[in-house]
């Protein structure tokens, strides 16, 4: 009698389950080359065009330009993007001083305070609020927030104006910064929560010193995500802020540091890389002309510092991510 312990055979033989996993194997691989490819693609397309516009505008004078006219009515032609750099980046900032708090603490209200009936209620709430079309939020702006706002706090704001235009972008990306970090919350296993409320630990304190730190990677990747997509924002920044680029003032401090005022690009009209792109593109202007060209180059622009805040946000999630 051997004293030796057959151990069952766990392995499928049979030719339809290995067929099937071949399949699911492939189908999978060709999903993930689609995705290479078409970013590949995008790239190579914005790179030709962007080469050509380069080749007759110095990089420098595109980089640090204070005039955008690509189109002028009798006037000179001018492809400067810092003044679209400075709506892109008011518009950005503003709305991610809304986004991220209100966000972030509706993530921890569902994920650590929330009854399961709320939660059912809130979160398709949220994610309603997420599929809305952002010209609906660029009409709300346009026709309720700036009048409200006129009325109140700001009676020399603009018809269109950055500020109504970084509230609606906001408002438009808390269900990505709240759904992407209650989701790593909730990640967190129950035994951290336990060990914490055995050392007598509120549920503040659970809140704010386990369950945050130990999702912190799932939570500033859904900030790069919203401010990635804040960037990438076009049809709210047309209908209520405007789409003419305008350079707001430059001032001097009493040391002689230059600094723009706030009031001055917030409370006025102004422009973004993606709403000069639509300009360009909507207008008379013929294939193959520069101003045709520098559409490509601003969106050579606008993919380098999404694919910029990409990578930032893939370091810091594998910098902070924790395994448990």
């Amino acid at each position: 009698m051997s004293s030796e312990s057959e151990s069952p055979d766990l392995t499928r033989e049979s030719g339809l389950n290995q067929l099937i996993e071949a399949t699911s194997t492939g189908v999978f691989a060709l999903c993930a080359a689609v995705t290479l490819v078409t970013t590949v693609a995008i790239f190579v397309t914005l790179v030709g065009p962007a080469i050509e516009f380069f080749s007759n505008v110095s990089v420098m004078d595109f980089l640090t330009g204070t005039a955008w006219s690509p189109n002028p009515a009798g006037g000179s032609l001018a492809f400067g993007i810092v003044p679209l750099i400075i709506g892109t980046l008011t518009v950005t900032i503003m709305a991610g001083f809304i986004a991220i708090p209100i966000g972030t603490l509706t993530a921890v209200y569902l994920s650590e305070y929330a009854t399961g009936r709320i939660r059912a209620i809130l979160k398709p709430m949220l994610e309603i609020l997420a599929g809305v079309p952002t010209v609906i939020y660029g009409y709300f702006a346009f026709v309720y927030v700036t009048p409200a706002l006129q009325a109140t706090f700001f009676p020399n704001l603009g018809t269109f104006n950055a500020l109504s235009a970084s509230l609606m972008i906001g408002i438009m990306t808390i269900p990505m910064v709240s759904s992407i970090s209650e989701d790593a919350m909730s990640a967190v296993p129950d035994r951290l929560r336990n060990a914490s409320y055995g050392l007598g630990a509120t549920k503040y304190e659970v809140s704010t010193s386990v369950v945050i730190p130990a999702s912190v990677s799932g939570i500033v990747s859904s900030y790069i995500l919203a401010i990635s997509r804040a960037i990438g924002e076009t049809m709210i920044v047309v209908v209520a802020m405007g789409s003419q680029a305008n350079m707001p003032d430059v001032q001097s401090t009493l040391l002689g540091i230059p600094y723009i005022h706030p009031a001055d690009v917030l409370l006025q009209d102004g422009a973004t890389i993606t709403v000069a792109m639509v300009n360009i593109a909507v207008s008379d202007l013929t294939g193959g002309t520069l101003p045709y060209k520098a559409m490509f180059a601003l969106g050579l622009a606008l993919f380098l510092i999404t694919l910029l805040l990409n990578v930032v946000s893939d370091m810091i999630a594998k910098r902070y991510r924790e395994v448990y």
